[in-house]
């Protein structure tokens, strides 16, 4: 009967709790600890440790009854090169290392020879060797890893070498059907394309007995140092059985008129006649460059072109106006993303019949269009199938814009930053049945501790499902909405409060000593909180906040004391990142900057 009942414990409730759970129920008692070492941590397939950046000895420890894993995630912010080493190995078919501070590209030649047998790979570092060292390793790895299916290399840094990926065409496996690389040289990217396609035409053993080309790519993205016509004309041509294709370019100059993208290249997107999703972005920080040689009639002739995409994102393109965006929504009718960056064109107009078209729609991103304003949203407010609405930096938004959204039931992500909304407006939202998960008012100078309080105090359901919140750069919030957040807030596992100069120690107290919520926070941002004194420090000590992963406390008078701080806390928390470096939650942004000591 125990070992029914033992059984039963195991497959019935612990195989459905995630890690921290599991180790919590494991400290109960010696018959739920052994249930969870003995049934669960061996019986586990996959396991994503993404959401914290344990240190080795963590690691380890949690590991080691893991004997059964195939897929693994790993957060590697505070993780060494011997400590990765000690946890791969060939049983495993997917490795996802993320935020690889402090590896080097001998990681590479690691996986290389310790997981023959990977499928899927991703790896996110910071550029800490020399290209030709690089090359070294990744041709290592890709050596040793011949069944890959998915590939992401992502090398971030300020002056990143674009010719590490110089020698990757020549050793990529041939099981390949998804790639990303970043950064990559533009005229490198036309050589790899050259490659698949002599690959895919070669007449070897294998193409006699199978018809279909060597190279079977389904999935590519690249980050470069710019997109051009030549470029996507290869692209097309070499792999017209692509179904994602997402660009970035960040060209440090203006290109030469002949050498950049124009309406040849995106016609000729209609050779990939199975593509679904697509993403031409042109990021330039503190420069004005874009697509200046694509206008409406460009994207005329993509949206014919390609009228099957159910995915679209672009960014850059200054000179298309409603009518060209307006085409891409009439002709695709499977859209179900749709996302616009920067485009100054951009108007109400342009979703004027969007029901007549693009009612599938379920994720819309419309960010930095200062054009838009409530009537877009009203008109979105007709696709009922919206999950997503992200209109970021949109600055002439206002109040009216909520009474479309209350009305929004499957919308469970919106983005306000930046809005003229008011503390009024909150009072029909906090009412309504929208099960938003994320919120964002960043930068809402007209909200404030009011309007906190008619969003989450009245009888709608957002202050049950909330579970990130974004304040930041708010001068109208102080104490009075944290205690409002903490009340209500039950399910909030992620709130950023950054330069709310307003928020006192008593906000830290109040969030450390917060009751009766169903999740714990994991990630809290108090960056350049000016108001907040060293003596909150003691509210970061056991046993407050014992769910915390990630805590932002940069220009802050913590900072001052970045060492002690660092030393005390860490030491009572492995599983704590302390953040001083100015990072979003969770150092999504700028992790590649940090330094073994800030962590």
């Amino acid at each position: 009967m125990e070992e029914v009942t033992k059984s039963v414990l195991a497959e019935e409730i612990l195989k459905r709790l995630d890690l921290e759970n599991l180790c919590s129920v494991a400290c109960v008692s010696t018959t739920l600890h052994s249930a969870v070492v003995s049934d669960v941590l061996p019986s586990l397939t996959a396991l994503d440790l993404s959401g914290f950046s344990p240190e080795e000895e963590t690691l380890n420890h949690v590991l080691r009854g893991c004997i059964g894993l195939r897929s693994l995630t790993l957060n590697c912010l505070r993780l060494s090169l011997a400590a990765v080493r000690g946890v791969i190995g060939s049983h495993l078919h997917e490795l996802h290392l993320l935020r690889c501070s402090l590896l080097n590209s001998a990681v590479l030649s690691s996986i290389g020879t310790l997981c023959p047998n990977l499928r899927v790979l991703t790896l996110e570092m910071a550029d800490l060797d020399s290209p030709v060292v690089f090359q070294a390793n990744l041709t290592q790895m890709l050596n040793g890893c011949p069944y890959l299916e998915s590939l992401q290399l992502n090398i971030r840094g300020i002056l990143v070498d674009a010719t590490a990926f110089q020698s990757v065409r020549f050793s990529l496996p041939e099981t390949l059907k998804s790639l990303r690389l970043q950064p990559l040289l533009e005229s490198e990217a036309i050589l790899l394309m050259n490659r698949f396609k002599v690959t895919g035409s070669c007449l070897s053993k294998a193409a006699l007995l199978s018809p279909s080309p060597s190279f079977t790519l389904q999935s590519l993205s690249l980050v470069l140092d710019l997109i051009s016509d030549r470029l996507i004309i290869a692209i097309t041509g070499s792999l017209p059985q692509l179904v994602k294709l997402d660009l970035e370019d960040r060209p440090e100059k203006e290109p030469f008129p002949d050498n950049d993208l124009t309406y040849t290249g995106l016609q000729s997107l209609g050779y990939c006649q199975q593509l679904t999703s697509l993403s031409l972005v042109r990021t330039c920080y503190n420069r004005k460059i874009s697509f200046k040689r694509i206008n409406d009639m460009g994207i005329f002739l993509l949206s014919e072109a390609c009228k099957g995409l159910e995915s679209v994102r672009l960014g850059g393109f200054p000179r298309v106006s409603d009518a060209g965006f307006a085409s891409l929504l009439h002709s695709c009718r499977n859209l179900k993303r749709f996302e616009v960056r920067g485009a100054s064109l951009l108007s109400d107009l342009a979703f004027h019949d969007v029901t007549g078209s693009s009612c599938s729609l379920q994720e819309v991103r419309l960010s930095t269009c200062p054009l838009i304003t409530s009537e877009a949203v009203k008109k979105l407010g007709l696709c009922t199938n919206l999950e997503l609405l992200d209109l970021g930096s949109c600055r002439s938004i206002s109040d009216s814009c909520l009474n479309t959204v209350s009305a929004l039931r499957r919308l469970t992500s919106l983005n306000l930053a930046g809005a003229d909304v008011t503390d009024s407006g909150m009072v029909a939202f906090g009412k309504s049945d929208v099960p938003i998960m994320q919120l964002s008012f960043r930068g809402c100078k007209r909200v404030g501790d009011r309007g906190i309080s008619h969003l989450l105090s009245n009888e709608g359901i957002i202050s049950r499902t909330l579970s990130t919140l974004d304040l930041g750069h708010m001068p109208g919030i102080s104490d009075r909405a944290i205690h409002t957040i903490t009340r209500y807030c039950k399910a909030l596992t992620e709130l950023s409060i950054r330069s709310c100069f307003h928020v006192t120690d008593s906000s830290i107290k109040l969030l450390a000593t917060r009751e009766g919520g169903s999740k714990q926070l994991r990630k809290l941002n108090v960056h350049n909180c000016v108001s907040l004194t060293t003596g909150a420090l003691r509210w970061l000590s056991k046993p407050s906040f014992a769910g915390l992963h990630w805590l932002g406390l940069g220009q802050t008078r913590f900072a001052g004391r970045r060492e002690t701080a660092t030393a005390t806390i860490c030491e009572q928390r492995p599983w704590l990142t302390l953040c001083f470096d100015g990072c979003e939650l969770g150092c999504y942004d700028g992790w590649e900057f940090h330094t073994p000591q800030r962590h």
